[in-house]
């Protein structure tokens, strides 16, 4: 049986409006395709697609659903002095930054051609981050009823390196996480992250003491989510993506 394709494009620098609009017209056009299968026999029905996009964002403090807006620790005034945008999400979590410097992952996945199982695609996504930390010699793990992937868990210097919240409809995913790699650590100062007080952010650079490669960082990244899942990624023009 041949592996299921996972449509991948790596859009560089957009902001994060841009990226949420075409993450929200994917996602769409997925979960209205699996509706119109509903009502055709089987051997008539449309194959859903997969997608997995890479992004770098311009400074900007996302909230999630749930979240609490008292986590975030600046005002408008603020905001503008540092040159970060605000959003609020429909993904799960609570707030967090991007920026620069930081790879941010956003699988659109129909979940019926894998596991209908949100908590198994979370500790996934979790697994391939921890894959890559241990390519550069890091023991990354999962903090219990937490998301994300941590440094030093259970003792006083545990730390994230990667935050993760996602949306679910109809078991087609959007957003995914955001992998602190040569990131501006000072921005995380503005937010209270993730809603937890009492644990530190860290970066690949901070832990390895020197700038890393982001190239081979995503390739690590991306070839270890083809792993874990069992897929192909195939290389797709942003302006195809949401192509007939």
């Amino acid at each position: 049986m041949s592996r299921r394709a996972v449509r991948f494009a790596d859009l560089g620098n957009v902001t994060y409006r841009e990226a949420w609009d075409l993450q929200e017209a994917i996602f769409t056009k997925v979960v209205d395709r699996k509706t119109s299968n509903r009502k055709l026999p089987e051997d008539e029905r449309i194959p859903t697609e997969d997608t997995l996009l890479f992004v770098e964002h311009p400074h900007v403090y996302t909230l999630g659903k749930s979240g609490d807006l008292d986590n975030l620790l600046a005002d408008g005034e603020r905001l503008k002095a540092i040159n970060a945008e605000f959003f609020r999400t429909n993904r799960g979590g609570d707030i967090t930054y991007h920026g620069p410097g930081q790879l941010v992952g956003y699988p659109i996945l129909d979940l019926d051609e894998y596991f209908t199982d949100i908590h198994r695609y979370l500790r996934t996504l979790e697994e391939v981050i921890i894959a890559t930390l241990a390519d550069y010699g890091l023991s990354g793990d999962r903090s219990p009823g937490e998301t994300g992937v941590w440094l030093d868990v259970g003792t006083p210097f545990a730390r994230k390196i990667c935050a993760m919240g996602v949306r679910a409809s109809r078991w087609v995913t959007m957003h995914g996480w955001a992998f602190n790699l040569n990131t501006d650590l000072r921005y995380f100062e503005y937010i209270i992250p993730c809603g937890i007080k009492d644990k530190a952010v860290t970066s690949l650079h901070r832990e390895l003491g020197r700038s890393v490669d982001e190239a081979e960082v995503k390739e690590r990244v991306a070839a270890h989510f083809a792993r874990l899942f069992d897929v192909d990624l195939v290389a797709t023009p942003a302006d195809r993506l949401l192509g007939a």
